[in-house]
């Protein structure tokens, strides 16, 4: 989804207002930046070869490129935002050839269609260098998200009933990360955008109609990110730990309509067993304070937080999920994961309550695309407390 404040975490961005964090519309994040880095990361055609080609074998003698280019058809299935494709196109590289310290750089770009009408298209780049002592993020999304808001609160989750959206406008991140010790990294992060969010035909929902509706609102803001990672791979990671925490500070006096602040924090730990065998743990935070408009709150379901939910369906100022998931290669480069979890929303801390947890579990498939890179074509079916869901995505859920 792309939201990029609160809920939706800034990677996965809002069309206004997170690594995870953002804020505008409620729907499961088929573009956030993990998704973007995966599809750059892809790796190039593999060299088909013909042993009796005096051409091939010269090929073969040639230095390596410095990095690889990659265009694809994506295919993706939200339950927020519909099936659709999107269509990427990206270059991996090393920024420095002579910098074996740093992490790959990339940039590219990607289209997103689905069939409920949604459209957009985003621009991104991630930049490591110095010896892995800076790492900069730009992320530039355009377009519209049409998706379903049923209210806020759990009860309003429970009830089913939902107002058809449509949230259009256009969202800027960057970031400047600079490495301060070890494998930590601390920086400011800006984020402006607009958004305008209008009704779609509906029939006699009961759903109240959100504030702004048909207003053209503004949302910029200033924040601070920390970061630990000790994953030897980003894209499938197979042990190691990432430690992530955003705040974000909104602000009439930088411009945007609402003054709040968002808090998200997530924490993965990974374990291998075997070669082939990881066992992967998740817990992400939430918290938001302040005049926060609805998706700038936090938002259940996206960034995969949990499977089993539509993104959007629950929405409060607060809110936990946590899940484990277990991972398994099969020959031919195919994969499966078995996982479950727990989360829940609530206006307060104070306010969580056994009762109001919400259940996940669910299992998928895997497919290699990228040996070189180790990244996924990801299919998953979870099963939340009132229904299920399918989605398909690149990389992993977390």
């Amino acid at each position: 989804m792309i939201l990029l404040c609160g809920s939706f975490g800034v990677y996965t961005l809002p069309l206004p207002a997170q690594d995870p964090h953002s804020n505008l519309a409620p729907a499961e994040q088929p573009l956030d930046t993990n998704l973007v880095y995966s599809l750059f990361a892809s790796e190039q055609a593999e060299q088909q070869t013909d042993p009796g080609s005096s051409q091939s074998n010269s090929q073969s003698k040639k230095k390596e490129s410095r990095g690889a280019i990659v265009v694809a058809p994506i295919p993706i299935s939200s339950p927020a935002i519909g099936s659709g494709v999107v269509l990427a196109g990206g270059y991996i590289f090393p920024f420095r050839k002579d910098d074996t310290v740093s992490p790959p750089s990339a940039i590219g770009g990607a289209a997103l269609l689905t069939d409920n009408g949604t459209r957009g298209f985003i621009l991104a780049g991630e930049f490591y260098l110095k010896q892995n002592k800076y790492h900069i993020t730009t992320i530039y999304f355009r377009g519209n998200i049409n998706y379903d808001f049923y209210g806020v609160g759990n009860l309003a989750g429970d009830a089913g009933q939902k107002l058809p959206l449509k949230q259009t406008g256009q969202v800027f991140l960057g970031e400047f990360l600079y490495r301060i010790g070890g494998k930590f990294f601390l920086g400011p992060r800006l984020i402006a955008g607009n958004s305008t969010i209008t009704l779609r035909p509906t029939y006699g929902s009961t759903v109240p109609l959100p504030p702004d509706l048909g207003v053209d609102t503004s949302i910029s803001a200033l924040g601070l990110r920390l970061n630990y990672d000790s994953r030897p791979n980003r894209f499938y990671p197979t042990r190691g730990t990432l430690f992530d925490f955003t705040s974000t500070f909104f602000s009439e006096a930088l411009g945007s309509k609402y003054s709040f602040q968002s808090y998200r924090s997530t924490f993965n730990y990974y374990r291998s067993f075997g070669r082939k065998q990881v066992f992967a743990y998740n817990l992400f935070l939430c918290a938001t304070a302040g005049n926060a408009p609805f998706y700038g709150e936090c938002v259940f379901g996206t960034n995969n937080e949990l499977r089993g939910y539509v993104a959007g369906q629950y929405i409060d100022r607060d809110m936990i999920a946590t899940q484990l998931e277990y991972r398994l290669e099969l020959p031919w480069r195919f994969g499966m994961v078995a996982f479950g979890g727990l989360g829940e929303v609530a206006p307060s801390v104070s306010k969580f309550r056994y009762q109001n947890l919400l259940p996940a579990v669910g299992g998928g498939v895997r497919f290699k695309l990228s040996r070189k890179y180790n990244v996924n074509l990801r299919a998953d079916i979870a099963q939340g407390k009132d229904g299920h869901t399918f989605s398909m995505g690149i990389g992993e859920a977390f």
